[in-house]
């Protein structure tokens, strides 16, 4: 059975997702470990996103009190996987691609600092005790198969690293 508390779960995977910001940010150049972690980064939070509209934004956005919150989130949700692209086709050792990626962090961050703001504390009024178990038992069940789906995804060898 997953655990009702969905809140606390997404805040997990957010927190995971901080750590693995800073790592990346504290990286050098086009080195093995930045673009390790990138990955990382780029398939626990594409799963993330992905799980979170199947589960919590789908409850939202039939809800006519929540829909706008819902919206507005899936919207930033497009805006950080087109970054995440946008970054993975560039050169991992140009200063681009740092600025690019401090860029792309920021807007990250404050996307998950909203979330658990606003929108979680508003989702958690705004939805019954059977609501929120439903809306985890979801999250549990499509998680790791986006997390697989993710990086079997990975972007294209298009990327020549030379």
């Amino acid at each position: 059975m997953a655990d009702t508390k969905i809140f606390a779960r997404l805040k997990q995977d957010h927190d995971r997702h901080r750590e693995l910001l800073e790592r990346i940010d504290a990286t050098h150049g086009d080195s093995p470990e930045r673009a390790a972690l990138f990955e990382k980064f780029r398939v626990e939070v594409t799963a993330h996103a992905a799980s979170e509209e199947m589960s919590l934004y789908a409850a939202m956005l039939g809800r006519s009190d929540l829909r706008d919150e819902a919206q507005h989130s899936v919207a930033e949700h497009k805006e950080i996987e087109d970054m995440l692209t946008e970054l993975y086709e560039m050169d991992f050792g140009s200063t681009g691609w740092l600025t690019r990626f401090r860029t792309m962090k920021d807007r990250y961050l404050h996307h998950i600092d909203e979330e658990e703001e606003d929108m979680f504390p508003e989702a958690e009024d705004g939805l019954s005790e059977a609501q929120k178990k439903e809306i985890a038992d979801i999250f549990a069940k499509e998680k790791p198969k986006e997390k697989a789906k993710a990086a079997a995804e990975e972007p294209s060898s298009e990327h020549a690293r030379e």
